[in-house]
């Protein structure tokens, strides 16, 4: 039996499951400390047990995207606040390549906020 958080990903459509797919794995490569877990019916990345970022993609389009736990207290160009009150997000184009290395810069400031 496939576990929720798998179940998630796989039923996705393309091309926004291969960009999740593949932000899943760089989210839990970028650091050892990095842990995923299902928390709020959604794909959770913890740094050392506290709440980094999640994985989902956007009401009616689809687009997915990289909500940051503490974005309110980030600064980065393609942080978008939005009407959340604490978290920012960063979409993420499905049919270009990831960008890493802004993901990168972003998640650094993100474990340093956590540390």
């Amino acid at each position: 039996m496939l576990r929720d958080i798998d179940n998630y990903f796989l039923k996705k459509d393309e091309p926004a499951k291969s960009s999740l797919l593949y932000l899943r794995t760089f989210i839990l490569a970028f650091d050892a400390e990095i842990t995923e877990s299902w928390k709020y019916g959604m794909p959770f990345y913890c740094y050392k047990n506290k709440m980094l970022c999640y994985l989902w993609t956007k009401k009616g389009t689809g687009q997915p995207y990289i909500g940051f736990v503490d974005g309110k207290l980030m600064e980065h160009p393609e942080l978008i606040m939005e009407k959340r009150s604490r978290m920012k997000i960063m979409l993420i184009e499905p049919a270009e390549d990831v960008p890493v290395n802004v993901i990168s810069e972003i998640l650094n400031v993100a474990v340093k906020l956590r540390n």
